[in-house]
């Protein structure tokens, strides 16, 4: 959000109009007819529009717009019309100027990219502000995908500028880049801008690993830039003898995924050998690609052994975002593993740029365009526009998936879901009607239940009855986003007209009391204390509400319904009650005023609150405060599993939160500990260091060994994150220990 402060100064105006300058000399190939006189013009408006506005580093704030133009020409590969919506992306939200302006001034399409950029105004009354605009972002998709390009350039500028910004506000962009858009970038084939997301993010979320990470990374640059032309050496030579044009690349994985490798695989830095790929990039006409690129693998395989189960081929089966390349690992030289992509130009620029490339060489949409299967679904999703904007966030989500499963009809026709989909939702994905019609499913033959999970090469059949609807229980038998999406309808609409019967039944009660309905509905809803009148409505149909009990609720008072005196009294005694279980108790308030935490800016007695259980802070733990529905106020870590999740879908419940100092009180934490099985005498040791050796207080402790490799899980009580790291670092000393790492749920 800019900050009003003085105007741009003459020489920071000469500055920016360099910026620009060089924007449109890089853009000159891309011009036609008036695109210059437009950009030129939308600049200006955006110039004159950001004036008197900053970003919160000092820098006036056009320099924001001008830099995500430069990133969606540059870095996406968008033409001239988006590098105008780029340009005016924020003028609508931050200054005066109205859409009807910027229609007038360059048309409906120009206008509809920023409409789509623009924030929602009057969201007073929603709940969730940010997913209701996230939401409204979504949905341009099946409109203008650039709208969400430009979102993308939007969001990684704003990372690559936000060390100005406090730490929680830092803490919730990052949850919600990682939640929705590191996954929609890769979803749209931006394999480069979703690397970064993931970097920035991770080190935001986890400062001290990063560091560590990237540390170690450049200590071995110059012994891995060795292996590298060691590697690339012999398999070169053959390779200039297929005669095409070629480059061979050398370069380290991003540090969010060597992070990743680490957890996953639960080992070392230094135990992870495929810490860089080798890219090789022919330039060959499209016909030629397939054959080239099977040729350079049979190259490099001649030299080093592969490893067959690392074999990938998208380029006879793209991925569902249209990305293609051929990766095997290898054993290279000292016996090291090495992946290696083979690609074409071609495909390389679709994987650094992705839809937008993808565009620019399919040239015309057709039946097997994956993106417009993809957009399908999102088609779908948005039918039920007036949804719950939580809902429709999570349902989006399944539709970014990153791995897939490969399967078939029974005519042979191949479908990408994602992994982990069930034969539930196979049958949505064919057509709504097929899903919500579903009896039974055999896959290869044999008769199989509606969550059995797919397998690649699968072939299904689905068996249907028109009787047959969708039932609550589905909606636990599927993952995607468009069987979530259709079994929800379908259930909103069995409880629409069930509530239907119920207003009916209640109709038929009023007239009988000689009460008219519409004035006094809203007293029976307020007694039973339903959030509004299709709740009552659907729990009179359900039986819950017994319509035979009215007479001794309610009577009529002057020609209105009223709720009897004693029943008024009553009501009135459990809202005193209610009131009071909601006042923090002398024993509560004794346990909160030790934790010595401030929450927005207020000392903790100000609040009722407990430790999550998910992640156990420590003091020296960067932390915030999430409000719960029904369990009062929980303190989370910046770098919980739950994070994303809370502040993207829930932010208008996060509460700004840091220890206030030394707190009076032990905390719990758990560490799991892995490395060689020596035997009786690794329990010994562990015991021996942190019990005896430290004084911490062991709470509990298991331990299991198998060929030779042990785990252990131990809870122990702490001050603070300073102690827990001592602990940590020398418990990673004792001899055949491998890893210590804090177990977060």
């Amino acid at each position: 959000m800019p900050t009003v402060t003085e105007v741009i100064s003459k020489n920071e105006l000469e500055k920016i109009d360099e910026i620009f300058n060089s924007l449109i000399q890089s853009l000159y190939s891309k011009l036609q007819g008036d695109d210059a006189e437009n950009i030129r013009k939308a600049y200006e408006m955006a110039r004159d529009a950001h004036i008197y506005q900053r970003r919160r580093s000092g820098e006036p704030y056009i320099h924001h717009p001008l830099e995500v133009a430069r990133i969606c020409h540059e870095e996406i590969g968008l033409g001239p019309t988006a590098i105008i919506g780029a340009l005016l992306h924020d003028v609508v939200e931050d200054t005066p100027v109205k859409l009807t302006e910027i229609q007038d001034a360059f048309g409906p399409k120009v206008k509809n990219l920023v409409d789509g950029l623009t924030k929602l105004d009057g969201l007073y009354n929603s709940e969730n502000k940010n997913a209701e605009n996230l939401k409204k972002v979504l949905s341009t998709l099946v409109d203008d995908v650039r709208v969400v390009l430009i979102k993308m350039a939007d969001r990684i500028h704003n990372l690559r500028t936000i060390q100005s910004m406090p730490n929680h506000k830092k803490l919730r962009i990052a949850a919600e880049t990682m939640y929705i858009y590191a996954p929609l970038a890769h979803r749209l084939g931006l394999y480069k801008i979703k690397t970064e997301f993931e970097d920035i993010c991770m080190k935001i979320t986890d400062k001290e690993k990063y560091l560590e990470i990237q540390s170690k990374i450049k200590s071995t640059a110059e012994e891995r830039q060795k292996y590298i032309n060691r590697f690339i050496g012999p398999i070169q030579i053959k390779i200039k003898e297929l005669e095409v044009p070629h480059r061979i690349l050398g370069r380290p994985k991003a540090i969010s995924s060597i992070f990743n490798k680490i957890k996953k695989k639960n080992v070392e830095f230094e135990e992870i050998y495929d810490l860089f790929a080798v890219r090789i990039i022919v330039d060959v006409p499209r016909h030629q690609e397939k054959s080239i690129c099977w040729q350079v693998y049979s190259i490099i395989t001649d030299y080093y052994k592969p490893i067959p189960e690392r074999l990938k081929d998208w380029i006879t089966t793209p991925k569902g975002n249209g990305y293609e390349s051929l990766h095997t690992t290898v054993i290279g030289p000292s016996g090291r593993f090495v992946e290696v992509q083979i690609r074409s130009e071609r495909m390389d620029d679709i994987a650094e740029r992705g839809f937008a490339a993808h565009w620019k060489y399919k040239g015309i949409k057709s039946d097997d365009d994956v993106y417009e299967k993809w957009l399908d679904n999102i088609r779908t999703l948005m039918e039920n526009q007036n949804g719950d904007a939580v809902d429709f966030l999570n349902d989006f989500k399944t539709n970014l998936f990153k791995e897939e499963v490969y399967v078939f009809t029974p005519k042979g026709d191949m479908r990408i879901l994602p992994k982990g989909a069930t034969a539930l939702d196979f049958a949505f994905d064919i057509h709504s009607d097929v899903g919500a019609s579903a009896t039974s499913f055999k896959i290869n033959n044999k008769l199989v239940p509606m969550g059995y999970v797919l397998q690649n090469g699968d072939q299904i059949k689905v068996n249907t009855n028109k009787s047959q609807s969708p039932k609550e229980g589905w909606l636990k038998l599927v993952i995607t986003g468009k069987a979530r999406s259709k079994i929800r309808s379908a259930l909103n609409e069995k409880k629409r007209l069930a509530a239907e019967l119920g207003k009916e039944a209640l109709i038929r009660k009023m007239n009988n009391h000689k009460v008219d309905f519409e004035e006094n509905a809203e007293v029976v809803v307020n007694h039973y204390g339903y959030k509004n009148r299709q709740e009552l409505y659907l729990e009179i149909e359900n039986g819950n509400v017994k319509l035979q009990d009215f007479n001794k609720i309610f009577e009529v008072v002057s020609g209105a319904l009223t709720v009897k005196s004693d029943k008024q009294a009553k009501e009135e005694a459990n809202q005193v009650s209610d009131a009071q279980t909601q006042q923090p108790s002398p024993k509560s308030s004794k346990k909160k005023t030790k934790s010595a935490i401030i929450i927005n800016g207020q000392p903790d007695e100000s609040f009722d609150y407990v430790l999550s259980n998910c992640c156990n802070p420590v003091p020296g733990d960067d932390i915030f405060a999430f409000l719960t529905s029904n369990s009062g106020m929980k303190i989370h870590r910046f770098n919980c599993s739950n994070a994303s999740n809370l502040f993207t879908n829930y932010g208008y419940r996060i509460l700004k939160a840091e220890w206030a100092g030394q707190a009076n009180r032990d905390f719990l934490v758990e560490l799991k500990i892995t490395g060689v099985d020596t035997g009786p005498g690794v329990i010994q040791q562990l015991t021996n260091e942190i019990s005896t050796k430290m004084g911490v207080n062991i709470k509990s402790f298991s331990i299991s060994g198998e060929e030779g490799i042990f785990e252990g899980r131990i809870k122990i009580i702490v001050k603070d994150k300073d102690q827990l790291d001592t602990i940590m670092n020398r418990v990673k000393k004792i001899n055949n220990i491998s890893t210590v790492d804090r177990v977060i749920v």
